[in-house]
């Protein structure tokens, strides 16, 4: 289970401001890759510290309860990049994109959070210091300092967090694009290339939201 050992190692208990970022849907052939970044307060609910883990080791039903919990309890940005910048930048770039944009939305809740992230003997150092970010590569953030961490969502609390807040997010915008486009079964894939999904990109073409750069849909697209 995933603990603040990395968080303490970097300054949490001396009120250093620390967030853990996460991406969701790097691999499925629609819809945008989704990130967040989380801060764990000093004084989170012993039982939503207890439940918080890597969102694949979830169920869906589990990741739904906790979401608003982390929301209502931790401070946080989310933050995507569309199909479209997937396919200009490559997947791995846009990831590290949307991290950072999930970065940039946590920062603009400071000072909207004071009692979240302070106690009343200690003042809000009103600055995120260090970013740690789930594997092996790290967005470039000026004047932060970013650790990545492989398999970090099963290791830091605040990774994992920010794990299940991309993971629902993006599972709830595939299932309202599925409303639009029912023949491609994003409600249950989520994009991801099963059989189903592929048998009907075969059928019905493409739509605006699939990666346009990736392997199968560039062969639907060149009629092979």
């Amino acid at each position: 289970m995933p603990d603040l050992s990395y968080e303490i190692q970097n300054g949490r208990l001396n009120g250093t401001l620390i967030a853990g970022t996460d991406e969701a849907g790097r691999g499925p052939l629609a819809g945008p890759v989704v990130a967040a970044a989380v801060i764990i307060p000093q004084h989170i609910p012993k039982k939503l510290a207890a439940a918080i883990n890597d969102s694949k080791q979830l169920s869906e039903k589990k990741r739904e309860e906790l979401f608003p919990l982390i929301i209502e309890h931790c401070v946080y940005g989310i933050a995507e990049c569309s199909a479209q910048e997937i396919d200009q930048i490559n997947i791995l770039q846009a990831s590290l994109l949307a991290m950072k944009r999930a970065v940039e939305a946590l920062s603009n809740k400071f000072s909207d959070e004071r009692r979240v992230l302070s106690n009343s003997a200690s003042p809000l150092i009103s600055q995120l210091s260090t970013l740690l970010v789930d594997g092996n590569k790290a967005p470039v953030i000026p004047n932060v300092k970013t650790i990545p961490i492989v398999k970090g969502d099963s290791k830091s609390m605040s990774i994992a967090a920010a794990s299940i807040l991309a993971k629902v997010t993006r599972d709830r915008l595939m299932k309202q694009l599925h409303e639009t486009f029912p023949h491609y079964g994003w409600a249950s894939n989520m994009g991801y290339p099963t059989a189903s999904h592929l048998d009907a990109l075969t059928q019905h073409g493409i739509t605006p939201h699939h990666r346009k750069s990736f392997g199968p849909v560039k062969r639907v697209m060149s009629g092979e």
